[in-house]
Protein backbone atom coordinates (compact mmCIF):
# COMPACT_ATOMS: atom_id res chain seq x y z
CA UNK A 1 0.00 0.00 0.00
CA UNK A 2 2.90 2.37 0.75
CA UNK A 3 3.96 2.34 -2.90
CA UNK A 4 0.48 3.44 -3.99
CA UNK A 5 0.46 6.25 -1.42
CA UNK A 6 3.81 7.42 -2.79
CA UNK A 7 2.40 7.25 -6.32
CA UNK A 8 -0.60 9.36 -5.29
CA UNK A 9 1.72 12.04 -3.89
CA UNK A 10 3.83 11.98 -7.05
CA UNK A 11 0.85 12.28 -9.39
CA UNK A 12 -0.45 15.33 -7.56
CA UNK A 13 2.86 17.07 -8.16
CA UNK A 14 3.42 15.85 -11.69
CA UNK A 15 0.81 17.75 -13.70
CA UNK A 16 1.00 16.67 -17.33
CA UNK A 17 3.45 13.89 -16.49
CA UNK A 18 0.87 11.84 -14.56
CA UNK A 19 0.41 9.39 -17.41
CA UNK A 20 4.14 8.67 -17.56
CA UNK A 21 4.19 8.02 -13.82
CA UNK A 22 1.25 5.63 -14.06
CA UNK A 23 2.82 3.85 -17.05
CA UNK A 24 6.06 3.37 -15.13
CA UNK A 25 4.21 2.18 -12.02
CA UNK A 26 2.19 -0.57 -13.73
CA UNK A 27 5.20 -1.60 -15.82
CA UNK A 28 7.46 -2.09 -12.77
CA UNK A 29 4.92 -3.43 -10.25
CA UNK A 30 3.55 -6.90 -9.64
CA UNK A 31 -0.17 -6.44 -9.04
CA UNK A 32 -1.99 -6.72 -6.75
CA UNK A 33 0.55 -5.47 -4.22
CA UNK A 34 0.77 -7.90 -1.30
CA UNK A 35 2.61 -7.45 1.97
CA UNK A 36 2.12 -9.05 5.38
CA UNK A 37 -1.66 -9.24 5.86
CA UNK A 38 -2.71 -6.64 3.29
CA UNK A 39 -3.39 -6.60 -0.45
CA UNK A 40 -3.72 -3.48 -2.59
CA UNK A 41 -5.69 -3.80 -5.83
CA UNK A 42 -4.95 -1.33 -8.63
CA UNK A 43 -6.63 -0.57 -11.95
CA UNK A 44 -5.46 1.69 -14.76
CA UNK A 45 -5.53 1.12 -18.52
CA UNK A 46 -5.22 4.68 -19.76
CA UNK A 47 -8.86 5.00 -20.84
CA UNK A 48 -11.49 7.37 -19.37
CA UNK A 49 -13.21 5.45 -16.59
CA UNK A 50 -16.12 6.42 -14.37
CA UNK A 51 -15.70 3.82 -11.63
CA UNK A 52 -14.11 0.45 -10.87
CA UNK A 53 -15.43 -2.22 -8.50
CA UNK A 54 -13.74 -5.29 -7.08
CA UNK A 55 -15.93 -8.34 -7.57
CA UNK A 56 -14.82 -11.23 -5.36
CA UNK A 57 -16.06 -14.35 -3.59
CA UNK A 58 -15.11 -13.75 0.04
CA UNK A 59 -18.12 -14.44 2.23
CA UNK A 60 -18.38 -11.86 5.01
CA UNK A 61 -17.29 -8.91 2.86
CA UNK A 62 -19.48 -7.01 0.41
CA UNK A 63 -19.10 -8.87 -2.88
CA UNK A 64 -18.84 -5.58 -4.80
CA UNK A 65 -16.40 -3.02 -3.38
CA UNK A 66 -15.68 0.28 -5.08
CA UNK A 67 -12.06 1.22 -5.69
CA UNK A 68 -10.81 4.71 -4.80
CA UNK A 69 -9.90 7.09 -7.60
CA UNK A 70 -6.47 8.68 -7.55
CA UNK A 71 -7.32 12.40 -7.89
CA UNK A 72 -7.04 13.89 -11.39
CA UNK A 73 -6.47 10.45 -12.99
CA UNK A 74 -8.39 7.46 -14.27
CA UNK A 75 -6.43 5.16 -11.95
CA UNK A 76 -8.11 3.39 -9.03
CA UNK A 77 -6.89 1.54 -5.95
CA UNK A 78 -8.25 -0.43 -2.99
CA UNK A 79 -6.47 -1.69 0.15
CA UNK A 80 -7.90 -4.87 1.67
CA UNK A 81 -6.97 -6.91 4.73
CA UNK A 82 -5.96 -10.42 3.69
CA UNK A 83 -4.78 -13.26 5.97
CA UNK A 84 -1.21 -14.31 5.18
CA UNK A 85 -2.11 -17.79 3.90
CA UNK A 86 -5.20 -16.69 2.01
CA UNK A 87 -5.97 -16.88 -1.66
CA UNK A 88 -8.67 -14.78 -3.37
CA UNK A 89 -10.19 -15.03 -6.83
CA UNK A 90 -11.62 -11.84 -8.27
CA UNK A 91 -12.61 -9.75 -11.26
CA UNK A 92 -12.92 -6.02 -11.90
CA UNK A 93 -16.16 -4.34 -12.93
CA UNK A 94 -15.17 -1.31 -15.03
CA UNK A 95 -17.87 1.34 -15.55
CA UNK A 96 -17.75 3.43 -18.73
CA UNK A 97 -20.58 5.48 -20.22
CA UNK A 98 -22.80 4.27 -17.41
CA UNK A 99 -22.31 0.57 -18.20
CA UNK A 100 -20.34 -1.91 -16.12
CA UNK A 101 -18.28 -4.68 -17.71
CA UNK A 102 -16.60 -7.51 -15.83
CA UNK A 103 -13.05 -8.42 -16.78
CA UNK A 104 -9.97 -10.12 -15.43
CA UNK A 105 -7.26 -7.91 -13.97
CA UNK A 106 -5.28 -6.81 -17.06
CA UNK A 107 -2.14 -6.28 -14.96
CA UNK A 108 -2.21 -9.64 -13.22
CA UNK A 109 -1.14 -12.73 -15.22
CA UNK A 110 -2.25 -15.18 -12.50
CA UNK A 111 -5.45 -16.99 -13.46
CA UNK A 112 -7.62 -19.77 -12.08
CA UNK A 113 -9.93 -21.65 -14.43
CA UNK A 114 -13.30 -23.31 -13.98
CA UNK A 115 -16.10 -24.49 -16.29
CA UNK A 116 -17.37 -20.92 -16.60
CA UNK A 117 -14.09 -19.25 -17.60
CA UNK A 118 -11.33 -17.78 -15.46
CA UNK A 119 -10.73 -15.42 -12.56
CA UNK A 120 -7.74 -13.37 -11.54
CA UNK A 121 -5.93 -14.63 -8.45
CA UNK A 122 -4.52 -12.69 -5.52
CA UNK A 123 -2.32 -14.94 -3.37
CA UNK A 124 -1.51 -13.54 0.07
CA UNK A 125 2.06 -13.15 1.27
CA UNK A 126 2.43 -16.72 2.62
CA UNK A 127 0.40 -18.63 0.04
CA UNK A 128 2.24 -20.89 -2.41
CA UNK A 129 1.00 -23.50 -4.85
CA UNK A 130 1.85 -26.83 -3.20
CA UNK A 131 4.83 -28.36 -4.93
CA UNK A 132 3.10 -31.76 -5.13
CA UNK A 133 0.50 -30.24 -7.49
CA UNK A 134 3.15 -29.62 -10.16
CA UNK A 135 4.49 -32.28 -12.55
CA UNK A 136 7.38 -34.20 -11.02
CA UNK A 137 9.83 -35.55 -13.64
CA UNK A 138 10.62 -38.48 -11.35
CA UNK A 139 6.98 -39.52 -10.83
CA UNK A 140 5.79 -42.14 -13.30
CA UNK A 141 2.36 -41.38 -14.72
CA UNK A 142 -0.60 -43.65 -14.19
CA UNK A 143 -2.78 -44.78 -17.09
CA UNK A 144 -6.23 -43.38 -17.83
CA UNK A 145 -8.62 -45.99 -19.24
CA UNK A 146 -11.76 -44.84 -21.05
CA UNK A 147 -14.84 -46.91 -20.24
CA UNK A 148 -18.61 -46.80 -20.39
CA UNK A 149 -21.65 -48.76 -19.32
CA UNK A 150 -25.31 -48.76 -20.23
CA UNK A 151 -27.32 -47.50 -17.28
CA UNK A 152 -30.85 -48.78 -16.83
CA UNK A 153 -31.31 -46.14 -14.12
CA UNK A 154 -30.32 -43.24 -16.38
CA UNK A 155 -31.72 -44.86 -19.57
CA UNK A 156 -28.55 -44.44 -21.56
CA UNK A 157 -24.79 -44.86 -21.73
CA UNK A 158 -22.55 -43.30 -19.10
CA UNK A 159 -18.89 -42.72 -19.89
CA UNK A 160 -16.09 -42.36 -17.35
CA UNK A 161 -12.33 -42.72 -17.01
CA UNK A 162 -10.42 -44.99 -14.63
CA UNK A 163 -6.97 -44.01 -13.38
CA UNK A 164 -4.74 -47.07 -12.98
CA UNK A 165 -1.59 -46.32 -10.96
CA UNK A 166 1.82 -46.82 -12.53
CA UNK A 167 3.24 -50.24 -11.73
CA UNK A 168 -0.12 -51.91 -11.11
CA UNK A 169 0.56 -55.64 -11.23
CA UNK A 170 -1.57 -58.34 -12.81
CA UNK A 171 -3.28 -60.44 -10.19
CA UNK A 172 -3.15 -57.73 -7.51
CA UNK A 173 -6.19 -55.74 -6.42
CA UNK A 174 -6.34 -52.09 -5.34
CA UNK A 175 -8.56 -49.70 -3.40
CA UNK A 176 -11.09 -47.68 -5.39
CA UNK A 177 -12.11 -44.03 -5.21
CA UNK A 178 -15.04 -42.71 -7.28
CA UNK A 179 -14.88 -38.98 -8.01
CA UNK A 180 -17.93 -36.85 -8.81
CA UNK A 181 -17.27 -34.13 -11.42
CA UNK A 182 -14.38 -36.25 -12.58
CA UNK A 183 -13.68 -34.29 -15.77
CA UNK A 184 -13.48 -31.04 -13.83
CA UNK A 185 -11.23 -32.54 -11.14
CA UNK A 186 -8.86 -33.56 -13.91
CA UNK A 187 -8.96 -30.30 -15.85
CA UNK A 188 -9.17 -27.68 -13.10
CA UNK A 189 -7.65 -29.44 -10.06
CA UNK A 190 -4.86 -31.38 -11.86
CA UNK A 191 -5.90 -34.46 -9.90
CA UNK A 192 -4.05 -36.91 -12.13
CA UNK A 193 -0.77 -35.09 -11.51
CA UNK A 194 -1.47 -35.01 -7.78
CA UNK A 195 -2.16 -38.77 -7.78
CA UNK A 196 1.03 -39.52 -9.73
CA UNK A 197 3.12 -37.48 -7.31
CA UNK A 198 1.57 -38.67 -4.05
CA UNK A 199 1.60 -42.34 -5.05
CA UNK A 200 5.20 -42.01 -6.27
CA UNK A 201 6.21 -40.56 -2.88
CA UNK A 202 4.42 -43.39 -1.04
CA UNK A 203 2.16 -40.89 0.70
CA UNK A 204 -0.97 -42.37 -0.90
CA UNK A 205 -1.55 -46.06 -1.45
CA UNK A 206 -1.70 -47.13 -5.09
CA UNK A 207 -5.38 -46.96 -5.92
CA UNK A 208 -7.85 -46.98 -8.79
CA UNK A 209 -9.71 -43.72 -9.31
CA UNK A 210 -12.92 -43.58 -11.33
CA UNK A 211 -13.65 -40.11 -12.72
CA UNK A 212 -17.39 -39.89 -13.39
CA UNK A 213 -19.38 -36.82 -14.41
CA UNK A 214 -23.07 -36.00 -14.41
CA UNK A 215 -25.16 -35.17 -17.47
CA UNK A 216 -27.73 -32.98 -15.70
CA UNK A 217 -25.22 -32.39 -12.97
CA UNK A 218 -26.99 -30.24 -10.38
CA UNK A 219 -30.22 -32.23 -10.48
CA UNK A 220 -28.43 -35.58 -10.43
CA UNK A 221 -26.21 -34.60 -7.49
CA UNK A 222 -28.90 -32.90 -5.35
CA UNK A 223 -29.48 -35.85 -2.99
CA UNK A 224 -30.96 -37.79 -5.89
CA UNK A 225 -31.74 -41.49 -5.18
CA UNK A 226 -31.11 -42.35 -8.83
CA UNK A 227 -27.48 -41.18 -8.61
CA UNK A 228 -26.91 -43.07 -5.36
CA UNK A 229 -28.38 -46.24 -6.87
CA UNK A 230 -26.39 -45.80 -10.09
CA UNK A 231 -23.15 -45.62 -8.12
CA UNK A 232 -23.84 -48.62 -5.87
CA UNK A 233 -25.77 -50.98 -8.15
CA UNK A 234 -24.42 -50.21 -11.62
CA UNK A 235 -21.08 -48.38 -11.60
CA UNK A 236 -19.48 -50.23 -8.68
CA UNK A 237 -20.35 -53.72 -10.00
CA UNK A 238 -19.09 -52.69 -13.45
CA UNK A 239 -15.78 -51.54 -11.96
CA UNK A 240 -15.42 -54.71 -9.90
CA UNK A 241 -16.02 -56.83 -13.00
CA UNK A 242 -13.57 -54.96 -15.23
CA UNK A 243 -10.84 -53.65 -12.91
CA UNK A 244 -8.87 -55.16 -10.00
CA UNK A 245 -10.91 -53.61 -7.17
CA UNK A 246 -10.36 -54.74 -3.59
CA UNK A 247 -13.58 -55.97 -2.03
CA UNK A 248 -14.91 -54.41 1.16
CA UNK A 249 -16.16 -50.95 2.12
CA UNK A 250 -12.86 -49.98 3.73
CA UNK A 251 -11.33 -50.14 0.24
CA UNK A 252 -14.16 -48.28 -1.53
CA UNK A 253 -14.37 -44.50 -1.36
CA UNK A 254 -16.41 -41.77 -2.93
CA UNK A 255 -15.77 -38.03 -3.09
CA UNK A 256 -17.03 -34.77 -4.51
CA UNK A 257 -17.04 -31.02 -4.10
CA UNK A 258 -20.05 -28.74 -3.66
CA UNK A 259 -23.09 -30.69 -4.94
CA UNK A 260 -20.73 -33.62 -5.52
CA UNK A 261 -20.13 -33.75 -1.77
CA UNK A 262 -23.89 -33.84 -1.18
CA UNK A 263 -24.21 -36.74 -3.61
CA UNK A 264 -21.34 -38.59 -1.93
CA UNK A 265 -22.83 -38.33 1.56
CA UNK A 266 -26.30 -39.20 0.28
CA UNK A 267 -24.91 -42.29 -1.47
CA UNK A 268 -23.31 -43.49 1.77
CA UNK A 269 -26.54 -43.00 3.72
CA UNK A 270 -28.75 -44.67 1.10
CA UNK A 271 -26.42 -47.67 0.68
CA UNK A 272 -24.91 -48.31 4.12
CA UNK A 273 -21.87 -50.54 4.25
CA UNK A 274 -20.86 -49.77 0.66
CA UNK A 275 -18.62 -46.70 0.90
CA UNK A 276 -16.05 -46.77 3.69
CA UNK A 277 -14.20 -43.59 2.74
CA UNK A 278 -15.94 -40.25 2.13
CA UNK A 279 -14.18 -37.08 0.99
CA UNK A 280 -16.55 -34.09 1.16
CA UNK A 281 -15.12 -30.80 -0.12
CA UNK A 282 -17.08 -27.57 0.36
CA UNK A 283 -20.26 -29.57 0.68
CA UNK A 284 -23.45 -27.74 -0.29
CA UNK A 285 -24.95 -29.28 2.83
CA UNK A 286 -27.53 -26.60 3.55
CA UNK A 287 -30.06 -27.08 6.33
CA UNK A 288 -32.62 -25.07 8.29
CA UNK A 289 -33.15 -24.78 12.01
CA UNK A 290 -36.22 -22.63 11.48
CA UNK A 291 -37.89 -20.99 8.48
CA UNK A 292 -37.15 -21.42 4.77
CA UNK A 293 -33.74 -21.90 3.19
CA UNK A 294 -34.35 -19.33 0.40
CA UNK A 295 -31.90 -21.01 -1.99
CA UNK A 296 -34.42 -22.03 -4.66
CA UNK A 297 -36.25 -25.28 -5.50
CA UNK A 298 -33.07 -27.08 -6.64
CA UNK A 299 -31.97 -27.09 -3.00
CA UNK A 300 -35.22 -28.51 -1.60
CA UNK A 301 -34.15 -32.19 -1.63
CA UNK A 302 -30.73 -31.24 -0.20
CA UNK A 303 -32.17 -29.29 2.71
CA UNK A 304 -34.70 -32.04 3.40
CA UNK A 305 -31.94 -34.68 3.40
CA UNK A 306 -29.54 -32.71 5.63
CA UNK A 307 -32.33 -31.78 8.05
CA UNK A 308 -33.20 -35.46 8.43
CA UNK A 309 -29.52 -36.40 8.71
CA UNK A 310 -28.96 -33.91 11.54
CA UNK A 311 -32.16 -34.88 13.35
CA UNK A 312 -31.36 -38.61 13.40
CA UNK A 313 -27.79 -39.24 12.24
CA UNK A 314 -27.43 -42.78 10.88
CA UNK A 315 -24.35 -44.79 11.73
CA UNK A 316 -21.79 -44.37 8.96
CA UNK A 317 -19.39 -47.27 8.50
CA UNK A 318 -16.92 -44.82 7.03
CA UNK A 319 -14.09 -42.40 7.65
CA UNK A 320 -15.24 -38.91 6.69
CA UNK A 321 -12.80 -36.25 5.50
CA UNK A 322 -14.43 -32.83 5.26
CA UNK A 323 -12.99 -29.51 4.10
CA UNK A 324 -14.33 -26.04 3.41
CA UNK A 325 -12.99 -22.56 2.69
CA UNK A 326 -13.42 -19.94 5.38
CA UNK A 327 -14.40 -17.47 2.63
CA UNK A 328 -17.40 -19.60 1.55
CA UNK A 329 -21.03 -19.00 2.44
CA UNK A 330 -21.17 -22.75 3.14
CA UNK A 331 -18.69 -22.59 6.02
CA UNK A 332 -21.43 -22.38 8.67
CA UNK A 333 -23.13 -25.54 7.42
CA UNK A 334 -19.88 -27.48 7.20
CA UNK A 335 -18.69 -26.41 10.65
CA UNK A 336 -22.05 -27.38 12.10
CA UNK A 337 -22.01 -30.84 10.54
CA UNK A 338 -18.53 -31.82 11.68
CA UNK A 339 -19.61 -32.67 15.27
CA UNK A 340 -22.38 -34.81 13.77
CA UNK A 341 -19.82 -36.75 11.73
CA UNK A 342 -17.67 -37.15 14.83
CA UNK A 343 -20.59 -38.88 16.54
CA UNK A 344 -21.92 -41.04 13.72
CA UNK A 345 -18.86 -41.96 11.61
CA UNK A 346 -15.97 -44.30 12.35
CA UNK A 347 -13.63 -41.31 12.22
CA UNK A 348 -13.89 -37.72 11.01
CA UNK A 349 -11.51 -34.92 10.11
CA UNK A 350 -12.31 -31.34 9.17
CA UNK A 351 -10.00 -28.79 7.56
CA UNK A 352 -10.61 -25.10 6.91
CA UNK A 353 -8.53 -23.03 4.53
CA UNK A 354 -8.54 -19.26 3.82
CA UNK A 355 -9.90 -19.71 0.32
CA UNK A 356 -13.23 -19.78 -1.51
CA UNK A 357 -15.56 -22.14 -3.36
CA UNK A 358 -13.21 -22.99 -6.21
CA UNK A 359 -11.14 -25.71 -7.83
CA UNK A 360 -7.75 -24.60 -6.53
CA UNK A 361 -9.02 -24.73 -2.97
CA UNK A 362 -10.21 -28.28 -3.61
CA UNK A 363 -6.93 -29.18 -5.33
CA UNK A 364 -4.87 -27.86 -2.42
CA UNK A 365 -6.74 -30.11 0.03
CA UNK A 366 -6.18 -33.32 -1.98
CA UNK A 367 -2.97 -34.31 -0.24
CA UNK A 368 -4.51 -34.28 3.22
CA UNK A 369 -7.74 -35.86 2.02
CA UNK A 370 -6.06 -38.72 0.16
CA UNK A 371 -3.31 -39.46 2.67
CA UNK A 372 -5.86 -39.65 5.49
CA UNK A 373 -8.34 -41.73 3.54
CA UNK A 374 -5.89 -44.00 1.68
CA UNK A 375 -2.52 -43.65 3.47
CA UNK A 376 0.53 -44.96 1.70
CA UNK A 377 3.45 -46.75 3.37
CA UNK A 378 5.13 -43.49 4.35
CA UNK A 379 2.15 -42.23 6.39
CA UNK A 380 1.37 -45.64 7.83
CA UNK A 381 4.95 -45.98 9.04
CA UNK A 382 5.21 -42.56 10.67
CA UNK A 383 1.73 -42.61 12.20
Amino acid sequence: MQRVLELITQTQRAGANRRALLDAFVHDTVLPLVDDDHATFFYWDGEPTEAVFLQHWVFGLPSRIELRRIPNTDAFWLPLDLPKRARVEYKFEVVRQGKGRWSADPRNPRRAYDPFGSNSVCPASSYEDPEWTRPDPFARAGTLVESKLHSAIWHGDRTFQVYVPYGARAGKKYPLLIVHDGNDFQHFATMRTCLDNLIHRHEVAPLLVCFTSGVQRNWEYAANPKQADFLATELLPHLRANFPVLDGPEFQGIMGASFGAVSSLFAAVRHPGTWGRLILQSGSLAFTDIGEHERGPLWDPIVRFVNEFRAEPPHLDAKVYQSCGTFESLIYYNRSLFPVFQRCAEAARFTEAPDGHNWINWRDRLREALTWSFPGPLWMYYE
